[in-house]
């Protein structure tokens, strides 16, 4: 591409999810409400099995914790800005806050990734281990693991801003998305995107693939396990212990999938913004009600919480 066409962009300009006009009032308050919703829910969690409970400090909820933090996160990266956008005439974001918000992206997807794997060993060990379980699971463990999880995903999170930093962005510095994606900013550079390319399809399908084929053995294992329990009640009683986690891993990994595995090519700007959508504000959303409506022990501290704030209150 000729020279003339290149230039140094100070900003970019965020098209968001819709361009049409009227769909702006439906849109603002379904994404505030589902915000509210994610915030709202994750924070109930972190209360209850942080500070409610202390019955529920096991290295289960440590991880759930921890994802619930992780969801917080990875929705306010990008819906705070959306929701701005959605009534902003310019629409403007900075380049340093462009690639701000496309390292912490990465970061706290990457996160979310790692947290499921583990979450994915402790099921493991529960199931496939359980008079083990406190030997091998220990809260200095979980600690170092999580430490682990976070470290990995910054360091990836780097890797690939570092890359994105390198593009040089052609006159046209709109961004065909509701953020700064990595595939929407490869769309308008006017340099060779190979590089970020085969980092987002070796080291990122390894950071991606890897956990998610540590879950799948994890499950493998689990299920072997289960299926040599005698009672049908018995069976159901631990495959339902798992049920929550492998709601969240599907639905996850399949949208990330669908978006960031695909040539760049054949990638739909359209069809991009759809299942982004559904999991950096969708599946955030659903994660708190899929683990507290399934499991007894959330409920049942979550209510204790609630009651013991009333009576606070209102007494």
């Amino acid at each position: 591409m000729d020279n003339s066409t290149w230039t140094s962009v100070s900003h970019f300009v965020l098209l968001g999810v819709s361009t049409h006009p009227e769909e702006r009032i439906p849109l603002f308050l379904v994404f505030s409400l589902m915000y509210t919703i994610n915030i709202s829910g994750n924070v109930a969690i972190i209360i209850t099995l942080i500070l409610s409970a202390p019955r529920l400090h096991i290295p289960m909820y440590i991880f759930l914790s921890n994802l619930a933090l992780t969801d917080i996160c990875f929705t306010s990266t990008t819906v705070p800005k959306m929701l701005q956008i959605i009534f902003s005439p310019t629409k403007v974001i900075s380049y340093t806050g462009c690639l701000a918000q496309t390292y912490f992206f990465i970061c706290f997807a990457v996160m979310e990734n790692f947290i499921l794997a583990v979450m994915a060993y402790d099921r493991y060990i529960a199931i496939c281990h359980p008079f083990h379980y406190t030997m091998i699971l220990t809260i200095m463990l979980c600690v170092k693991m999580v430490v682990v999880c976070h470290a990995l995903s910054h360091l990836h999170a780097l890797l690939h801003t570092f890359l994105t930093g390198q593009l040089i962005i052609c006159a046209d510095n709109r961004i065909a998305h509701f953020f700064c994606d990595l595939y929407a900013l490869m769309k308008i550079s006017c340099t060779s995107t190979y590089l970020s390319t085969l980092m987002i399809h070796t080291e990122g399908a390894v950071v991606i693939s890897g956990p998610l084929a540590f879950i799948t053995a994890s499950y493998a294992c689990i299920i072997l396990v289960v299926l040599r329990i005698p009672s049908a009640k018995g069976r159901w009683k631990a495959f339902s212990t798992c049920g929550s986690h492998l709601t969240v891993v599907a639905t996850f990994y399949g949208t990330l999938s669908w978006v960031y595995f695909r040539l760049l090519s054949s990638y739909s700007v359209t069809k991009g913004r759809i299942i982004t959508v559904v999991y950096t504000v969708v599946t955030p959303m659903l994660n708190p009600f899929i683990y507290s409506l399934r499991n007894g022990d959330v409920k049942g501290a979550f209510m204790k919480w609630m009651s013991r704030t009333q009576t606070f209150f209102f007494r």
